[in-house]
């Protein structure tokens, strides 16, 4: 099927112009003013921006969490994405100790048989001794090309500094990308059972006894392995100035170190986890929610490009009879929050509509970024002839208010309930196919396809992303 795009405003990450986009067999086919081709299906998109799909590179969807998973799966949790105008996600495949990696990637492309977008997998490794460390060079060729490796969590996710080095000097190797969980797993493992020894039960207790000082360290410790291993690194979900600071530093000094927030972090702070009846427990995510002041620094490293992605961690547990299962021990809360629908809007109201970032940095954080760090570029994150059409139709006025009465998430509650923004996806195509027209959802499970990344190009100038070289995957692009 064809597709002809009239007359919308194309925002790019380095782009903003009008023009006409026609799509053939799901791509991009060209890009012109005033084009004049038959197409099986017209959209007039006069006063409304036309921008690539977005990227959300980091969730968790059908996770598991001891006996309980995380409330959205592959299905549920696309199509709340889509319905955002995120056109493609990047889930975490998790190895087992005493399992090889081969087996997690099975396990996870079952789970993604029900993704309703496309979607490309991380692989976080528990378990790499040195003979298994060909296992990573057989993700690569996988299309699975970046390995997450936790700094926390001891007996259950943490590995140690010698595994993580081993693994970036891997990486630095076979052209994969090093993402971290950065937290000093032992101090804060300290600092929790001290609290609940004093008796102290309540949400907020998660909060404070991870300090941002216990991510700073961790922070600067990645960046010191990066730096010996030369290979690059990339920080997740980074909460604090302290953090910050650090990878600041470290690409002033011309490391190749990058960074992610997420929505949580920029707008919401840690009295949310003070609410009363153990409604702070659904602000229960790690690392946690820091005290207000943090949060203009961040946007800060979002305009100076210290920090490179916006994400979610989009892990969801319904409140009532998940959540409640700390009732009388916080760490006992399943730790994570949703918020993959909600991502484009909140950064285009509070970012874009407030002046604190450009139309372009919003795309760029969004999606073009997040394309280029993890090996989709140009295939996605584009609009250009080839790419992938996946597009959305950004209505710049709609003014809608956050609710968990209304959002597509399989979750009885929002971390921005009542938030009202200006700006909203109108209508989104995956692949070229309208999966979103409005209030309508048109796409089915089983439409998104696992897409093969390309590794790590070295995309990076120390100041701004640069298109990346020829490291694509073959199939890729």
């Amino acid at each position: 099927m064809s597709t002809l795009i009239k007359s919308g405003r194309i925002v790019t990450a380095d782009q903003d112009y009008t023009a006409d986009i026609y799509i053939d067999g799901g791509k991009i086919a060209r890009v012109g003013a005033d084009l004049h081709v038959a197409a099986d299906a017209v959209f007039d998109a006069r006063g409304k921006y036309v921008i690539p799909g977005g990227i959300d590179v980091h969730t968790h969807m059908d996770m598991p969490y001891g006996a309980i998973t995380s409330s959205d799966d592959f299905e549920t949790g696309t199509r709340a994405a889509a319905f955002g105008g995120t056109t493609c996600i990047i889930d975490f495949a998790t190895q087992s100790r005493g399992r090889r990696m081969r087996e997690a990637l099975d396990e996870w492309w079952k789970k993604g048989e029900k993704a309703a977008v496309d979607y490309g997998l991380h692989m976080i490794v528990t378990d790499l001794p040195e003979a298994h460390l060909e296992d990573m060079d057989e993700m690569v060729r996988e299309g699975v090309t970046s390995f997450k490796f936790f700094m926390a969590y001891p007996d259950l996710l943490m590995v140690d500094d010698a595994t993580i080095l081993r693994a970036m000097r891997r990486t630095g190797a076979n052209g994969a990308l090093v993402c971290i969980h950065a937290e000093n797993g032992g101090v804060i493992d300290l600092l929790v059972r001290k609290a609940l020894a004093e008796g102290k039960k309540a949400p907020v207790y998660h909060a404070l006894t991870r300090p941002a000082s216990a991510e700073a360290e961790a922070v600067g410790r990645s960046i010191a392995l990066a730096e010996m291993a030369g290979a690059p690194v990339y920080i997740v979900h980074v909460t604090s100035a302290d953090a910050l600071e650090k990878i600041s530093e470290a690409r002033d000094r011309g490391i190749p170190a990058f960074g992610e927030t997420c929505p949580q972090y920029l707008l919401l702070s840690v009295e949310e986890l003070e609410r009363p009846d153990f409604e702070g427990a659904k602000f229960v995510f790690t690392p946690p929610l820091r005290e207000k002041w943090h949060r203009e620094k961040l946007w800060e490293g979002l305009k100076s490009n210290a920090l490179q992605v916006v994400s979610t961690d989009h892990c969801p547990f319904l409140f009532k009879g998940q959540k409640e299962m700390g009732r009388e021990n916080f760490a006992k809360i399943p730790n994570g929050g949703p918020g993959v629908e909600h991502r484009l809007q909140l950064l285009f109201h509070y970012g874009v509509n407030l002046k604190r970032i450009s139309l372009n940095r919003w795309v760029e954080l969004v999606s073009t970024a997040p394309a280029k760090l993890f090996g989709l570029y140009p295939r996605k994150g584009a609009i250009m002839e080839g790419s992938d059409a996946d597009l959305v139709i950004w209505d710049p006025e709609f003014v809608h208010t956050i609710s968990a009465g209304t959002h597509h998430m399989r979750v009885d509650y929002s971390l921005f309930e009542g938030f009202t923004v200006k700006g909203n996806a109108e209508r989104v195509f995956s692949r070229g196919a309208l999966v979103v027209d409005g209030p309508r959802w048109l796409g089915a499970p089983g439409r998104g396809s696992f897409v093969r990344r390309g590794t790590y190009s070295g995309a990076w100038d120390g100041k701004r992303m640069a298109s990346p070289g020829g490291n694509m995957v073959s199939g890729n692009f």
